[in-house]
């Protein structure tokens, strides 16, 4: 199955995207990504969800990928512009693009928070947040580890952004580049005692509180990044919502390692997969069931 590629307008800058679009779908899933990462990443279980009846939206953030202008350098976007600027566009042409049809979401690392702080939230049936955290660097396991972050976030993030005008992931294979003022915004928000939920501007607490869907919060054992105090960090602000937390030790569930980044390969498709399906299918069921006793 192929996609359709086309542009999606977000304000002055347009978004980059892929359509999955299958005959009879039941919803349509929205797929947001982590920072860093490309929706090719995503583009195997993209076309897997169709495969179980689902109409798939995949794209990249204003910035990164097939969005990313021909230079980065003086290039201005933030972590909030892609949550509220593009998440908000990328959900709003679904909907107008399949009409009648629930509106779902998965949203991977920063797309899961993207969930929690998007107005257009409200537009969802319900969603999957798949190793989202709050990404404050005290919480991070492992004290090599989180020595290396919060190096290459305190002191490597502002020395490249200065010296070259954009955050050269590639370069040092930390994943795709990043704009300047993403990265940066990312690095200050890391380095606050509860992440994002400390920056005034951001009003995290408020527009956490607003959510009212069913959640699925998936985490992974050897995961050092969003681990469950990390994701406790996160989640304890979504108040209203329905959420079910499942923590999945990878090496019981047949895949020999997960992590913050491998839910979405192909390793993953047989064991953990058919989890957000059967979960998506579960949330489309309930609503339908006191429907049809209505009838």
């Amino acid at each position: 199955m192929h996609p359709e590629h086309l542009s999606i307008p977000a304000g002055r800058i347009p978004v980059e995207a892929s359509c999955w679009a299958v005959p009879g779908a039941v919803a349509t899933v929205l797929l947001h990504p982590a920072t860093a990462v490309t929706q090719d990443y995503y583009a195997a279980f993209a076309a897997w969800l169709a495969g179980q009846g689902f109409n798939v939206v995949t794209y990249d953030y204003r910035g990164t990928g097939r969005s990313r202008p021909h230079t980065l350098r003086g290039f201005k976007a933030t972590m909030s512009a892609w949550i509220d600027k593009d998440v908000a566009a990328v959900t709003r042409w679904a909907e107008g693009r399949f009409p009648g049809l629930p509106l779902l979401a998965v949203g991977h690392s920063v797309g899961g928070h993207a969930i929690g702080l998007s107005p257009e939230t409200a537009r969802l049936r319900a969603a999957v947040l798949v190793a989202s955290h709050a990404g404050a660097t005290h919480t991070v396991r492992g004290l090599k580890e989180r020595l290396r972050v919060r190096f290459v976030l305190r002191v490597l993030a502002p020395l490249l952004c200065g010296v070259f005008g954009y955050m050269p992931g590639k370069r040092i294979g930390l994943g795709e580049d990043l704009p300047r003022g993403v990265m940066l915004q990312w690095a200050r928000w890391t380095a606050l005692p509860r992440y994002f939920f400390d920056d005034p501007s951001m009003d995290a607490g408020r527009r956490m509180a607003r959510v009212e869907l069913p959640l699925l919060v998936l985490g992974f054992d050897d995961d050092p990044w969003a681990n469950p105090q990390a994701v406790d960090m996160l989640v304890s602000h979504l108040v209203n919502a329905r959420i079910e937390r499942r923590n999945i030790d990878p090496r019981a569930s047949g895949v020999p390692a997960v992590g913050h980044m491998g839910f979405f390969r192909r390793r993953c498709e047989a064991a953990l997969w058919p989890q957000v399906a059967d979960w998506l299918h579960a949330q489309l069921e309930q609503v339908e069931a006191p429907r049809h006793a209505a009838r």
